[in-house]
């Protein structure tokens, strides 16, 4: 069992659905939301509330850095088909990630005192495998 520092982080991204998913350059940060709907169950009598779980909910951001020589985030958000995206944690341990299908949405940020944002959000598109 071991430990890894996030410095390591990978995504991959493809621009369509069908589309190969390949690393992403100037990434800085992703998150990865794996909650699960819960619906209340609780009835008469019960000592304290009770719920039955739904569906996971999977949706997650990615960040970094403008790169001019990057598209794949703007060229996907577009796409007619979503994408495919692959978060690894760590580049010292590939067998352990998450993967899926997805609608992306970027955003872009820039400041007179800040290098140049790209930002994204992902909502699944489909089945996921988690592998962590």
């Amino acid at each position: 069992m071991a430990v890894y520092h996030g410095k390591s982080g990978l995504v991959y991204v493809s621009t369509t659905g069908t589309g190969t998913a390949t690393s992403v350059v100037s990434q800085t940060a992703w998150t990865l939301d794996l909650s699960t709907d819960l619906v209340e169950t609780t009835s008469f009598g019960d000592s304290n509330k009770t719920y039955v779980q739904g569906l996971r909910n999977i949706q997650g951001t990615l960040s970094g850095f403008w790169n001019d020589a990057e598209s794949k985030l703007f060229t996907g958000s577009t796409s007619a088909d979503g994408v495919k995206v692959y978060l690894y944690p760590s580049s010292n341990s590939l067998t352990k990630y998450a993967y899926g299908p997805a609608w992306l949405s970027v955003t872009m940020e820039t400041g007179v005192a800040d290098a140049v944002q790209v930002n994204a959000s992902f909502s699944a598109n489909g089945a996921w495998g988690v592998n962590f």
